[in-house]
């Protein structure tokens, strides 16, 4: 009998492969549900949705609901690449190419929501964003949405860059007489234009505000995050406040801002970014992040005094600060301003 094995080397086991995490194997063996342009779209088992943070930024809540794995709003600056390397997907763009839905998520929330304690406090949009175009389809967030309107007396804040949040206006007036809920729609800039080049398939900044204001006018509490502030691309006082007065017309809770986070599974495609676009930015970019993922001290300083700023002059609140029901209430709300494309001056 030949020796298949000298013929057919590729038919025999690698037996120095790492054999796969249960995690990672439960990925290789879901079947394919769907599929967009490069995009696929699978199912995915979970053991567990609320999931316990640890950070070194000082995260403001303790647990965390991600209702996807990957994003398909490719955001070139995007920290959560790195969790696709627990599903033994390494490129980053596999990030947003092969998504992930947790279609038993809402059965296990309900499960998980009855051990905690009252006053926890819960993210929900994390790592990926909840509203992304396969909700539209899947609803997974809706039906968590709707086992959080069964259960009382948690603090939530759900974050997003999607207008579709709207569509569950009325769930989220329930949660909201039932829980401390709190709604951020990122808004990095104002710019039409360097937006699509920054999220190449989220929605338009204008469309965000307009969903801040319909979220304000129903008495949510809804409100703008200008993150990431990004040297030499849209951290200058210019940039900020143009995004500071958008939020004011829509009748913004509150503004916030916070510096880049770039971990290392985010670099390559976050400079690639910088090269094409911005290149004369890219060795200063590559200085400030060679050793950490984090920002200098200094530098987060100066921003943090910008934004102070900026949200004075447009008497913004503050993103965690208490804020009095009568101050929810529905007001008239001003028109949205765009800006046109400028280039922005550094804040370093």
């Amino acid at each position: 009998m030949a020796k298949l094995e000298a013929v057919f080397p590729i038919l025999q086991p690698d037996l120095d492969a790492k054999p796969l995490s249960r995690l990672a194997r439960s990925a290789s063996e879901t079947p394919l549900d769907s599929s967009g342009c490069l995009t696929e779209y699978r199912p995915l088992d979970c053991r567990s949705i609320l999931s316990k943070t640890t950070s070194r930024r000082g995260l403001p809540f303790s647990h965390a609901i991600n209702p996807y794995r990957g994003c398909e709003f490719g955001c070139r600056y995007c920290y959560a690449r790195y969790t696709h390397e627990f599903l033994e997907l390494r490129s980053p763009e596999e990030f947003e190419q092969k998504i992930y839905f947790k279609q038993n998520g809402p059965w296990l929330l309900d499960q998980e929501l009855r051990r905690l304690k009252p006053g926890t406090e819960i993210a929900l949009g994390t790592a990926t964003d909840p509203y992304q175009p396969l909700e539209r389809k899947q609803r997974i967030t809706r039906s968590l949405l709707e086992v959080f309107t069964r259960h009382s007396g948690f603090s939530l804040g759900i974050v997003t860059k999607s207008a579709l949040i709207a569509r569950d206006l009325d769930l989220l007036k329930e949660i909201d007489g039932r829980h401390k809920l709190t709604v951020h729609l990122t808004v990095t800039t104002v710019n039409a234009r360097l937006a699509r080049k920054l999220e190449p398939r989220a929605p338009r900044p204008d469309l965000r505000i307009r969903t801040v204001a319909e979220l304000r006018r129903a008495g949510l509490r809804a409100g703008v995050l200008c993150s990431p502030l990004m040297p030499g691309i849209n951290d200058s006082r210019s940039s900020i406040a143009a995004v500071a007065r958008a939020a004011k017309g829509a009748d913004a809770s509150f503004l916030a801002a916070g510096a880049l986070f770039l971990k290392p599974c985010s670099r390559p495609t976050f400079f690639a970014f910088v090269h094409e676009h911005f290149p004369e930015q890219l060795p200063s970019y590559e200085r400030r992040y060679a050793q950490s993922a984090f920002v200098s001290a200094e530098y987060k300083r100066r921003v943090a005094e910008i934004v102070d700023s900026v949200c004075r002059e447009y008497k913004l609140g503050k993103r965690y600060g208490e804020q009095p029901r009568a101050e929810m209430q529905p007001k008239e709300v001003g028109s949205v301003e765009i800006q046109p494309w400028l280039p922005f001056a550094s804040a370093s």
